[in-house]
């Protein structure tokens, strides 16, 4: 399903929904939930991960890659769904403090650290 309309880039709603069989229809504006916005590559690793039971070294195997890189995928996964763990968050945000702190940054480089989150 498209999920950005091809003139402006806009999000896209569901309008109708159909019933294949008996044909009736319901009409009103329906958002998509966050599964169906995923790009097809998170998708797709996220249909491995569930296909492996959250195995992780499992969904290492069948994609043929380091661990390291099927955790970071997981992550992107994550974060593209608005899960975000907030203790990693509150922590890369300490963190940035701290670099600043010690002046290791400088303050736009600091707030520009925390608007990327």
């Amino acid at each position: 399903m498209p999920v950005r309309c091809p003139a402006c880039e806009g999000p896209l709603s569901v309008k109708v929904l159909l019933c294949p069989a008996c044909g009736t229809e319901v009409s009103g504006r329906f958002a998509p939930n966050e599964f169906a916005l995923l790009p097809r590559e998170h998708l797709e690793f996220l249909r491995l991960f569930v296909k492996a039971r959250g195995n992780l070294k499992e969904v290492e195997r069948a994609l043929g890659v380091s661990y390291p890189t099927v955790r970071a995928r997981l992550d992107a996964l994550l974060k593209a769904l608005g899960y975000e763990d907030e203790e990693e968050t509150r922590a890369g945000r300490l963190e940035v403090l701290e670099a600043l702190r010690r002046g290791e940054i400088t303050v736009e480089e600091a707030v520009a650290r925390l608007k990327e989150g």
